[in-house]
């Protein structure tokens, strides 16, 4: 069985890919770097992850379609809540994200330190 990206697997996948910033590979377009689906014992397409490169990018216009406008745009509360997702998500682990989401935001790295640490109180 060769999966198309027409196919039912894909479609199933195919929110999760998207929020994750992944992709779906037919079978004569894979990797060693791809991850394998299998249906039945047989392969039939892989997912393609997304590089590290743009990881926080892709967080947070996560966070932005989840909330339904862009960080800038959030009243406090919601800007809180938005860290909290990124928060959630790793961004945090990754190198420079507090100044890079303090700047999406139009917030001080301050701010965002401050509501960091109201979350892990």
């Amino acid at each position: 069985m060769k999966a198309t990206r027409s196919a039912p697997i894909f479609k199933t996948l195919e929110p999760l890919l998207v929020a994750i910033g992944a992709s779906f590979v037919e079978t004569h377009e894979m990797t060693a770097a791809d991850v394998p689906l299998e249906l039945d014992g047989e392969v039939v397409g892989a997912v393609r992850l997304p590089a590290l490169h743009g990881a926080l990018d892709r967080m947070i216009e996560s966070v932005e379609r989840e909330l339904g406008a862009k960080l800038p745009d959030l009243s406090r509360t919601e800007k809180q809540r938005a860290i909290r997702l990124l928060d959630e998500r790793g961004a945090f682990t990754l190198r420079r994200a507090v100044e890079d989401v303090a700047d999406s935001m139009g917030v001080s790295r301050i701010t965002v330190y401050n509501y960091l640490n109201s979350l892990h109180r």
